[in-house]
């Protein structure tokens, strides 16, 4: 039986996810409500600036005081998507004292300060839910939590940020330089005004420092999480990757170390393996993959931005709050209980892939060698090729077998002091095998 009295919603924020949530909220009420087993209704939205045009909305309904809208008192249900850290902390927290139930999309606050918001939802018996802070439209988050939380999770690994996919999938598929690629990914939208927070890995370690929280049932800030970006990836380092079967990804990795007493959280690009279901996602699509004790490994790919996908996340969130308020129930909340240390990047173990320039005479290599193995790195491959230019240089390029992030350095560093390496090209990781 549909209880007749509607469940309120607050929406803070109406840019584009905002405006396509309350367009779906209108366009398929009565499918939202059979599903929630109440009708929802739009009671608010804060906004900055009143007077822009939003069309389907009531004007009635838009106001520039978003905390007088939280403090209401007969909203059940606050949707936040404004982003960045305040106000919307405060807001949350505002929301939460007043009785209402919380969906955000924010990221970045989640990533930071996210024990605040567990520990403030805890205190006044409030739902927080978060699905489209991570991978947009993709089911990740609730099938951390829920349908995964009976298994051990040891690995999560996979492509966040739809941007920086972009770029180097047409890095890769047209040999197209980063600021070529980038202007195409501007031009498109796929890219903002100023591309930072995506291509320098900000909003993938914000990604990461989620996922691993929630996997590993133990807080990840994102000051824990180590991050690389990806604007010195070169055509180069393209053409050495199809050589070894590779492709480059930027990869939010988050694992579990062997013995199970830490955990790791790290951005950064890698070289994968074609063969590797990571390696076929292509232009701005999001993907990651899962690796569990019992369920073995699973994949969750598709649509990782936009306003209708992020949008379709928010909306799912609301469902399933309003059904918990009509059970007078909560969802899970923070699952922090194994307090995991978060390893430093020196502890990471992983493969190498270096790419020396170096003199073109006898002696060279075996020099190179001594200092892998001075340093404990294993060599597995070595390519040797003088330039066609000439000038007694020669490209000399190591792939070694796992090793410590410290021992690479270190070798790395020892490198640079040969009087026979002219320098270091480039230095990436080789990830998914």
């Amino acid at each position: 039986m549909m209880r007749t009295r509607p469940l309120k919603v607050a929406l803070l924020g109406c840019g584009v996810v905002g405006s396509e949530v309350a367009r779906i909220m209108t366009t398929h009420a009565d499918d939202l409500a059979a599903r929630i087993g109440a009708p929802i209704e739009l009671a608010g939205v804060a906004v900055r600036r009143p007077d822009k045009v939003r069309g389907g909305i009531d004007p009635a309904l838009i106001t520039t005081d978003a905390t007088a809208l939280v403090k209401r008192g007969d909203i059940d249900v606050v949707v936040e998507v404004i982003g960045g850290i305040e106000p919307a902390r405060a807001l949350i927290t505002t929301a939460f004292e007043h009785g209402a139930s919380v969906v955000s999309a924010n990221k970045a606050l989640l990533a930071q300060d996210g024990t605040t918001l567990y520990a403030a939802a805890e205190e006044h018996g409030r739902d927080l839910y978060f699905e489209a802070a991570v991978a947009g439209a993709i089911p990740l988050i609730r099938p951390l939590r829920e349908s995964l939380a009976g298994d051990k999770i040891n690995r999560v690994m996979g492509i966040v940020n739809g941007t920086t996919n972009f770029i180097l999938d047409k890095m890769d598929s047209t040999g197209a330089g980063y600021q070529e690629a980038l202007d195409e990914a501007t031009a498109l939208g796929y890219a903002e005004a100023d591309p930072t927070a995506d291509v320098e890995g900000f909003d993938a370690a914000a990604k990461a420092a989620i996922l691993a929280g929630i996997a590993f049932h133990t807080r990840v800030r994102l000051d824990d999480v180590y991050r690389e970006g990806m604007t010195e990836v070169t055509a180069a380092d393209f053409a050495s990757a199809r050589q070894m079967g590779c492709t480059i990804k930027l990869l939010a990795i988050c694992e579990r170390a062997a013995d199970g007493e830490s955990v790791t959280a790290r951005v950064h690009p890698a070289m994968i393996p074609l063969s590797h279901p990571l390696a076929s996602v292509r232009e701005a699509y999001n993907a990651v993959f899962v690796e569990a004790e019992a369920a073995g490994r699973l994949m969750f790919y598709g649509p990782g931005a936009g306003g209708s996908p992020t949008a379709s996340a928010v909306l799912g969130d609301v469902v399933a709050v309003c059904r918990n308020r009509l059970n007078e129930a909560t969802g899970p909340g923070e699952s922090a209980y194994t307090q995991l240390p978060v390893s430093p990047m020196g502890d990471v173990v992983t493969r190498y892939h270096i790419s020396l320039d170096v003199a073109d005479k006898p002696g060279v290599l075996a020099q190179v060698a001594t200092v892998f193995a001075e340093h404990g790195v294993s060599i597995d491959t070595v390519r040797q090729h003088g330039r066609q230019d000439g000038g007694g240089e020669a490209s000399l390029v190591v792939v070694t077998h796992r090793a410590a992030d410290a021992a690479l350095s270190g070798t790395v560093e020892a490198l640079r002091k040969l009087d026979t390496v002219r320098g270091v090209a480039s230095i990436m990781r080789v990830e998914g095998e």
